[in-house]
């Protein structure tokens, strides 16, 4: 178990999903604020555009991301003629995956938490004067931290145990973009069980971390409310 620790797709699945998750912390907040405010045909679509990797087949966006983010994609081909930058089939490919896949659990818990706090406590701080910037830091954030920190240990567990579009995006190149998930595939096709095994263990204490983690961030919500 410890010589699966220092690997490399243990080390690299925990690298992706750290990055990942604070990319997911500092573009989910605002993106579930955003989407908790009054309906309108906008905030129904970026709903519809952040919650579809929860909902579609991981093989079938892998490919369409394929398409985009190829080298003959509109972002990968601008990305590979100006930069030189390649995503697909590196560390990038896999960080985009997992990113996309844990984006809407962050999404998604902010905007229940918001949607559920009191407006009353919001129009109050209106009242006041408060500008919008204010009642943002000062009453809405610290009032939905739970759904924050639910989104987040969501978003972490949906992110390490991401196989499809890792696959597709990362192409599981043994020793640069496979994944923890992906080297259970692997030795489960090369017949190594007992490996097999090891990772399914490893990815299962994970996984079972965060459920604890969660359960307490939920009982100590109930108990502060």
């Amino acid at each position: 178990m410890k010589e699966l620790i220092t690997s490399q797709p243990f080390l690299l699945t925990l690298e992706v999903s750290v990055i990942s998750l604070i990319l997911q912390f500092i573009i989910g907040i605002p993106l579930g604020i955003y989407i908790a405010g009054k309906s309108t045909v906008f905030r129904r679509i970026t709903e519809i555009v952040v919650t579809l990797p929860m909902i579609f087949p991981p093989m079938a966006l892998g490919f369409f991301l394929i398409l985009l983010l190829g080298k003959n994609g509109w972002i990968g081909g601008f990305l590979f003629n100006t930069f030189n930058f390649k995503i697909i089939f590196t560390f990038w490919g896999v960080l985009v995956a997992v990113f996309i896949v844990g984006l809407p659990f962050m999404v998604k818990s902010v905007q229940t938490a918001r949607q559920q706090l009191d407006q009353n406590i919001v129009e109050a701080a209106q009242t006041l004067g408060k500008s919008h910037l204010v009642i943002l830091y000062r009453v809405i954030l610290p009032n939905i931290t739970g759904g924050i920190t639910t989104g987040l240990l969501l978003a972490f567990g949906r992110s390490v145990g991401e196989v499809g579009i890792s696959l597709m995006l990362g192409g599981n190149i043994i020793g640069r973009t496979e994944t923890l998930s992906l080297a259970i595939y692997n030795s489960v096709y090369e017949g190594d069980f007992a490996k097999a095994a090891e990772l399914s263990v490893l990815l299962s204490v994970m996984a079972i971390i965060v459920i604890v983690i969660s359960n307490k961030s939920i009982i100590f919500k109930t108990k502060n409310n």
